[in-house]
């Protein structure tokens, strides 16, 4: 009976040193944490003469999931292959001169490996700029069952364009302040991208967020610190501030009315019906935005785009604009 007492404490302890190790093994990162920001251009690339009108998308690709984001649902190659054609030929079509991106995966398992940043700077977008806000060797999530685990994940935001783009910062907001350790070591980091790209000779600043979805509180901190961002450049250059804000337009007590009250911003999209971005299949709520500065930057159309379909669970937002 002692020894069998004494087998079980063995095997328990054994247990727990195992997991110990692989908690530590799959929470670690994959890259050194100076290439999680980085700008560049592919070679030999020109930026456009100069024009009159530009043209910029916000887009929560979702790793090009659609509606099976965050859920067990079987993903199958065929679904990332279909959302990520689709994507493509509506890019094309709609022809933007830049694309600010959320949820984009650079080598990931959950989405078979496939870099989707460069599938999207192939299609004519020369100048990029990466910053990465998820890296694991192994993400233990959904949580059950374990075959559908996410395993190695390099995710994060990008900027991609027509134009040049310069002086690329990736800034960390807050964490959720009372997570429990094991979920703030697997946190997917909240960003503000901040780049600027050169229009006919003058530099325009784009902060590209994705804010906190699960926790107000620390949305709340985090606008707080993107309107820092925003009022550091607000008076010496055009500024468009956009991205997955998780923040919905009709929440009286939402973050993002500070944002919308804000007599020097405008926003793309809203003037005649504010229409919705999530979900992609029902879209009931409007999360998505881009702002400008209204007195160097002129907004000539917006709206959303219900031709991406369910390649994503959100809907991209468009807005063609001129410099005043």
């Amino acid at each position: 009976m002692k020894r069998l007492f004494k087998n079980g404490i063995l095997a328990i302890l054994s247990l727990g040193f195992l997991f110990v190790i692989f908690f530590f093994w799959s929470s670690a990162p994959t890259l050194p944490i100076e290439s999680y920001e980085s700008v560049g251009k592919l070679d030999h690339a020109m930026a456009p003469e100069n024009d009159s009108t530009f043209s910029i998308v916000t887009y929560n690709i979702g790793y090009l999931s659609g509606m099976t984001n965050n859920t067990t649902a079987e993903k199958p190659k065929s679904l990332f292959e279909g959302n990520l054609e689709l994507v493509k030929s509506q890019v094309k079509k709609v022809n933007p001169d830049i694309i600010a991106l959320q949820e984009i995966d650079y080598k990931a398992k959950r989405s078979h490996w496939v870099d989707q940043h460069a599938e999207l700077v192939n299609l004519g977008y020369p100048f990029y700029a990466k910053a990465i806000n998820w890296d694991e060797r192994y993400l233990p999530f959904p949580y059950w069952p374990p075959k559908m685990h996410f395993g190695n994940v390099v995710s994060g935001q990008s900027i991609v364009s027509k134009y040049t783009l310069k002086d690329h910062k990736r800034e960390v907001l807050q964490r959720v302040a009372d997570a429990p350790f094991y979920r703030d070591a697997f946190y997917l980091e909240r960003l503000a991208q901040v780049a600027k790209v050169t229009l006919n000779g003058k530099d325009i600043v784009i902060i590209n967020v994705h804010l906190e979805a699960f926790d107000k509180p620390t949305r709340m901190n985090q606008f707080k610190e993107v309107e820092a961002i925003y009022q550091s450049y607000k008076d010496n250059f055009p500024v468009l501030l956009l991205g997955d804000f998780n923040s919905k337009y009709r929440d009286e007590s939402a973050g993002i009315q500070s944002v919308l009250n804000d007599p020097e911003l405008g926003c793309a999209a809203i003037d005649t019906s504010i229409a919705n971005t999530y979900n992609s299949k029902n879209p009931h709520k409007r999360i998505d935005y881009i702002f400008y500065t209204k007195n160097s930057i002129e907004e000539l159309e917006g709206r959303v785009l219900h031709e991406f379909g369910e390649a994503s669970d959100h809907l991209p937002v468009y807005m063609k604009f001129r410099l005043k």
